[in-house]
C-alpha cells in the first residue's frame, strides 16, 4: 500500500490519498477525478498524477509505505518529498555559481554561492572523484536575492588543508539548469589579508556564515556537555 501526503507550507501533513491493489482511495475532502496514481513494479517506482493544477495545489508532496521490522512491528517510512510551485513565472537557471576558498589555520573551507534562480527549489551536494561528501558540510537556507522573485543558496565543506590538492565538487539540481563546480578550477581564492567580513558580505552570505559558525560552536558545546556527564 502506497500513501500520498500533502503538506501545505505552515501546515502539518495531510494524507491526500492511498493506492492498495490497483485501486486509488482519495481522502474526502480533495477531488478523486484530479489524481491519478500508477505503480511501476519492475521500478520500484509509485507516480502521482495531478490533473488540472490550481494554486491551491502548491505544497511538498510525500509518498509512505509501511514496512515490518521484526523487533518493534510495523512503521512508517517517508519519502524526502516533492516541492510543487504554481507560479506563471518562467524558472530560470542561476545568474551566477562559483566556489569561494577561505584557508584558516589548518583547515580550508570551501563555500559554493549560488545565485538569483528560480523557483525555489534545489538541490545542493558536495562530491569528491569517487562518491557523495556528507561530513563537515553546511546547506544554508535559500533567501531571497535582490529581487523577490529571485533566489540564492550557499553551501560550506571544510577539509583537512593537507587535502589543499584534492578536488571536490559542488554539484546543484534546479529544473532550469544542473551543473558540476570543481574546486580546483573554478575555486576563487580569499587572501588571507582579507577580513571575513569583506570576503562573506554577499547578499546573505554574511549571515549565513555566521550562522555556519554557531553551529560550529553549539556542536562544540554539545561535545562538552557529554564529556561532562561522562566524566562526571
Amino acid at each position: 500500500v502506497i500513501h500520498w501526503y500533502q503538506q501545505k507550507e505552515g501546515q502539518v501533513p495531510e494524507r491526500l490519498l492511498f493506492y492498495s491493489e490497483g485501486k486509488v482511495i482519495v481522502e474526502s475532502g480533495f477531488q478523486a477525478r484530479r489524481y491519478m496514481v500508477e505503480r511501476i513494479s519492475e521500478r520500484n517506482r509509485c507516480v502521482l498524477t495531478i490533473k488540472d493544477v490550481l494554486p491551491d495545489d502548491a505544497a511538498t508532496y510525500y509518498c509512505a509505505y509501511w514496512i515490518l521490522f521484526t523487533v518493534i512491528g510495523y512503521y512508517k517510512v517517508f519519502g524526502s518529498g516533492t516541492k510543487l510551485v504554481v507560479s506563471e513565472k518562467k524558472s530560470s537557471q542561476p545568474a551566477n555559481s562559483e566556489i569561494l576558498q577561505k584557508k584558516h589555520e589548518n583547515q580550508i573551507m570551501y563555500v559554493c554561492l549560488i545565485e538569483k534562480f528560480y523557483p525555489d527549489v534545489i538541490r545542493v551536494k558536495w562530491t569528491d572523484e569517487e562518491k557523495e561528501v556528507t561530513d563537515n558540510v553546511v546547506k544554508g537556507d535559500i533567501w531571497h536575492s535582490t529581487k523577490e522573485d529571485e533566489y540564492s543558496i550557499a553551501s560550506w565543506l571544510t577539509v583537512p588543508a593537507e587535502k589543499k590538492d584534492k578536488k571536490y565538487y559542488c554539484k546543484y539540481e534546479h529544473e532550469a539548469k544542473a551543473d558540476s563546480l570543481p574546486t580546483q578550477d573554478s575555486v576563487k581564492t580569499v587572501p588571507q589579508e582579507e577580513d571575513c567580513r569583506t570576503v562573506f558580505n554577499r547578499g546573505n552570505l554574511m549571515t549565513a556564515y555566521l550562522v555556519y559558525l554557531i553551529l560550529l560552536l553549539k556542536s562544540s558545546m554539545y561535545y562538552l556537555t557529554v564529556l561532562f556527564f561522562i566524566y562526571r
